[in-house]
């Protein structure tokens, strides 16, 4: 009887490791698997380069601005020689972005590039909220926003405070003349 209970248990956490397993690519494994590699740009932005000025923020506002703690960048370089390899990394991105754990937020177009904004997690707290940005002159790049307790559509109003924001270019530096 015990070793029937033993087998039992045993297989049930055999079973529960099995089914937990992606096999699917994830954003973090691709953030990891490139960040070192030719042609892409990596970089740990912290939230201190945004300089909000917090009396202008709602409430609403101001609660997402605190909840956000780091923002990770990857970017992906465009030249003439490595179109088929952008491509790639294009679809790559792309199908981890189209799987259905992430749910967008919205889409648009501007000068060019497309961008699409999507979350992961539910409509009461997002674990990560992902900007994607490509255009075949410049490449691509993606930007995890992470962060405790963020709420998607706090995302979306602090957006819109961000695009007035002024930011310490310096340390965007690496990644601006990435594109350049």
């Amino acid at each position: 009887m015990k070793i029937a209970i033993k087998y039992t248990l045993f297989s049930l956490l055999v079973a529960m490791s099995l089914i937990s397993c992606n096999t699917g690519e994830s954003l973090q494994t691709y953030f990891v698997d490139n960040q070192e590699a030719a042609d892409f740009v990596s970089a740990d932005i912290p939230t201190s380069i945004v300089k909000l000025d917090e009396s202008t923020l709602t409430e609403e506002q101001k609660e997402a601005y605190k909840s956000v703690q780091r923002l990770n960048f990857l970017g992906y370089k465009t030249s003439e020689t490595n179109m088929v390899t952008y491509n790639a990394e294009l679809a790559k991105v792309k199908a981890i972005l189209n799987d259905e754990k992430y749910t967008e937020l919205m889409e648009f177009r501007d000068s060019g590039m497309t961008f699409v904004v999507k979350y992961l997690g539910d409509d009461d707290s997002a674990e990560e909220v992902i900007v994607f940005g490509s255009s075949k002159e410049m490449g691509f790049g993606i930007v995890r926003i992470l962060g405790n307790n963020m709420r998607p559509e706090q995302m979306a109003t602090l957006a819109n405070a961000v695009q007035s924001a002024d930011f310490d270019e310096s340390q965007l530096e690496g990644i601006t003349n990435f594109f350049k």
